[in-house]
């Protein structure tokens, strides 16, 4: 592993990135990391990936992340569960990366819309933004909406609205309501 001492979460998401493409698992990551490419720049002790697999794909990776070393945890959620798994990964300095199985709402298509991002030698997939901002308004935390804001602001005229309109509207009417409320700022 890339890792020598904790706080290196950004670095073991590279070992993860690696042993997905070797299970030809398609990624993308977002939280803070993305939230940093789409214009919020945040710290953050972790890194997550939304994967695009199911529950038994999920139980054979935690055993391909266990061989290789990683400490690997796999919660399955509940049918109110927004997050159908969560597969958590750990390393001996408790960098973190987690990696959800799904995302209720979000759109297959969305793994079509990735940026791909240079970092460290490697090239990273990552949200794209309009779908960026959509998770954000349905996850509704404080935080959440700020990094969906900055994300707004950041994107200006090149924003396609009416795709982040349709997307916000699969998570719900919630995050519908959520998202028209950060474009009348």
């Amino acid at each position: 592993m890339k890792t020598s001492q904790s706080g290196e979460s950004a670095l073991l998401l590279l070992d993860v990135v690696n042993l997905l493409r070797e299970q030809k698992a398609q990624y993308a990551v977002i939280g803070a990391l993305a939230a940093s490419v789409h214009g919020a720049v945040r710290a953050s002790m972790d890194a997550d990936v939304v994967l695009s697999l199911g529950i038994q794909e999920a139980k054979s990776l935690e055993r391909v992340f266990s061989a290789a070393g990683f400490i690997a945890e796999l919660t399955i959620g509940d049918a109110e569960d927004p997050i159908p798994a969560l597969l958590r990964l750990r390393d001996l300095h408790d960098n973190r990366v987690d990696l959800l199985i799904g995302l209720r709402g979000m759109e297959p298509k969305a793994f079509s819309r990735l940026l791909e991002v240079p970092f460290q030698g490697e090239v990273l997939r990552f949200i794209g933004r309009e779908d960026f901002i959509a998770m954000k308004a349905f996850a509704g935390g404080p935080l959440d909406l700020i990094d969906a804001a900055r994300a707004i602001s950041a994107a200006g005229d090149s924003l396609d609205l009416e795709l982040a309109r349709r997307l916000a509207k699969s998570y719900g009417a919630a995050a519908a309501a959520s998202l028209d409320r950060l474009l009348k700022r």
